[in-house]
């Protein structure tokens, strides 16, 4: 499947593919990310139900603090 990833075109092994096997799939190992789909907020609770389609645009950002 071809999807947009943080603005990026990818291809992908998978027909389907949750949010969470995406993570584990990409290696982000960060602890903090925020994700979206096509803008939309997934929250954390909601990325091992929350699936990627053929042609989705997914955002997934590391959350950064610093001073």
């Amino acid at each position: 499947m071809e999807i947009v990833l943080n603005n990026r075109k990818e291809k992908i092994p998978f027909d389907t593919i949750s949010v969470a096997e995406l993570i584990k799939y990409k290696n982000f190992t960060f602890k903090m990310l925020v994700t979206k789909i096509n803008g939309n907020l997934v929250q954390k609770d909601k990325r091992d139900e929350s699936f990627i389609k053929n042609g989705d645009e997914v955002m997934i950002l590391h959350l950064i603090a610093g001073g």
